[in-house]
C-alpha cells in the first residue's frame, strides 16, 4: 500500500527558515539554515482564544486542529469560514453555532517549547469515554517501513533542525507529514486536516518524533487514532493514560528495534526484526542533515 504523500514538508519553501551567519567550534564562520517562529492568534468566531507560538505553515489546519483538540468544536459544530490575516498574524475560524467562551478562557500563549501546549481541563472530561478501534491492526512490516519512510523523507528537520514532525499513516502508507516548532502544533495540523477532508481515524496509526507524553497520548486518544509510534521514549503518565484508554503505544521505533508499553494485542509480528537492516546513521535525527 505504499505510496506518496497526500500532504509532505517543503523544506524549499522560503517563508519557512531563513539562513544566519555565525562561527563554529573552531572560530571559523558558518552560515546554517534556521526555522522561522511567529505568534499566530486564533479566534473562534468573535472570541480571542491563544496565541500560538508556529513556523507558520497551514494556519487553517492548524487553527481547526486546535479548536477539535480542546474540545471547542463539538463533532456536529460546522464550519462557515476561515479567515487568515497573514499581516497581521491572525486567523478567524467561524462556526454556524455561535459560541461563548468568555467564562472559560483566560488568553494563552502557547509558546514552542516542548510540554508548553496548553490544555484545558475539560479535555480530560472526554478522555474517559473515548472507545478505541478494538479491531485496529499494526503489522511488524507496516511499522519497519513507515519508519524507514519517514526518516528519509526531505523535511524541515533535516534541512534546519529544532523543530518537531509528526505523520499520520494507514498501514504502511505515510499520508499526511507535518511539522512545527512544537509537536502540539504538529499534531493539531493533522487533526485540523482530518476534521475538514472527513477523515476516519479508526484505521490509522500516529508517528511523532517526540517523546510519549501525557499530552501525546490525550491529543491522539481524542482523535480517535488507536496506534501512536514515537522514535523516542515515554513518559510514566502517558503510558499510565495509554493503558487506561486501550491505546496501543510504541516507542524507541528506530530501524528493528521497538518498545510497546501498551496495546500490545494489536500488533502482529509477520516480520521478524532480524529481517530488517539498522537504521543507517544518516537517518539517526540527531541534528540536520549537513551535520550528520
Amino acid at each position: 500500500m505504499s505510496g506518496s504523500y497526500v500532504l509532505q514538508p517543503d523544506p524549499e519553501d522560503p517563508r519557512l527558515s531563513t539562513s544566519v551567519t555565525g562561527i563554529d567550534q573552531d572560530g571559523q564562520p558558518v552560515e546554517t539554515r534556521v526555522v522561522t517562529e511567529k505568534p499566530l492568534t486564533l479566534y473562534l468566531n468573535s472570541q480571542e482564544v491563544v496565541t500560538m507560538m508556529t513556523i507558520g505553515d497551514h494556519p487553517d489546519l492548524l487553527a481547526v486542529g486546535y479548536l477539535k483538540n480542546q474540545n471547542m468544536l463539538a463533532d456536529d459544530d460546522v464550519i462557515t469560514g476561515i479567515d487568515h490575516d497573514d499581516d497581521l498574524d491572525v486567523v478567524v475560524v467561524r462556526t454556524e453555532r455561535e459560541t461563548n467562551f468568555e467564562e472559560k478562557l483566560k488568553k494563552k500563549v502557547r509558546t514552542s517549547g516542548c510540554a508548553q501546549g496548553t490544555v484545558f481541563g475539560d479535555v480530560m472530561d472526554g478522555f474517559e469515554t473515548v472507545q478505541l478501534a478494538k479491531d485496529a491492526r499494526l503489522n511488524t512490516s507496516w511499522l519497519y517501513a513507515l519508519t524507514k519512510s519517514i526518516n528519509t523523507t526531505p523535511s524541515l528537520y533535516l534541512e534546519a533542525g529544532a523543530i518537531h514532525g509528526c505523520v499520520l499513516c494507514q498501514k504502511d502508507r505515510p499520508l499526511v507529514y507535518m511539522e512545527d516548532v512544537g509537536r502540539h502544533n504538529a499534531v493539531d495540523k493533522i487533526a485540523g486536516w482530518m476534521v475538514l477532508n472527513d477523515i476516519p481515524a479508526h484505521d490509522k496509526i500516529f508517528y511523532t518524533t517526540g517523546r510519549l507524553t501525557s499530552e501525546m497520548v490525550i491529543k491522539t486518544v481524542m482523535m480517535g487514532i488507536p496506534i501512536l509510534v514515537s522514535r523516542s521514549g515515554f513518559t510514566a503518565w502517558g503510558v499510565e493514560l495509554a493503558r487506561q484508554a486501550g491505546l496501543t503505544l510504541i516507542g524507541r521505533a528506530r530501524g528493528k528495534r521497538f518498545v510497546a508499553l501498551s496495546g500490545h494485542d494489536r500488533i502482529v509480528f509477520d516480520m521478524s526484526a532480524g529481517d530488517v537492516e539498522d537504521e543507517p546513521e544518516t537517518a539517526r535525527r540527531k541534528g540536520s542533515m549537513p551535520a550528520a
